[in-house]
């Protein structure tokens, strides 16, 4: 039997803010619409640009560092995998189907707000923050918190 690889890399902006929900049981469950762009030119040089909308998906701790820190418009990276959800439509009673991102990784990129005025950015000092979720459903692995300081430090935000 021939082996398989399910990996998805997406580097795209937020089209909606993050819905992060609960299940029963108290697992973080975020839904995200991303949307991913493509340019390139046609053979008489003329530049055109096609947009994809992806349905990504994050569980536990990543969802819910993705509702705290993520908003409209926000560019990030997610690495996951893909899954194929069907089911039947209870209203015309056709089989439908989906196919989305189970989100494993995320990393934040771009600039940061900041504490002062309204809309005002600054760059980040690394950059990106990435975040890791769990291989099933156990914690995903974040780095360990660090002891407050005295006064907040801009490189303890994480993003």
């Amino acid at each position: 039997m021939a082996a398989s690889f399910n990996k998805v890399i997406l580097m795209g902006n937020l089209t909606r803010d993050p819905e992060v929900r609960y299940t029963p049981k108290g697992s973080a469950v975020c839904d995200l619409g991303l949307a991913v762009n493509r340019q390139y030119s046609l053979e008489g040089g003329e530049k055109r640009e096609e947009v994809t909308f992806v349905d990504v998906v994050l569980w536990a701790r990543l969802a819910e560092i993705a509702g705290e820190y993520l908003k409209k418009g926000r560019p990030v990276l997610i690495e996951g995998r893909l899954q194929l959800d069907s089911w039947d439509d209870k209203q015309s009673g056709q089989k439908r189907s989906k196919l989305r991102v189970i989100g494993e990784t995320m990393q934040l990129l771009g600039s940061r707000p900041s504490g002062g005025g309204e809309g005002e950015e600054t760059p980040s000092s690394s950059g990106a923050r990435s975040f890791s979720g769990g291989s099933g459903g156990g914690r995903p692995s974040a780095p360990p918190p660090k002891p407050a300081p005295a006064e907040p430090d801009d490189d303890e935000i994480p993003f």
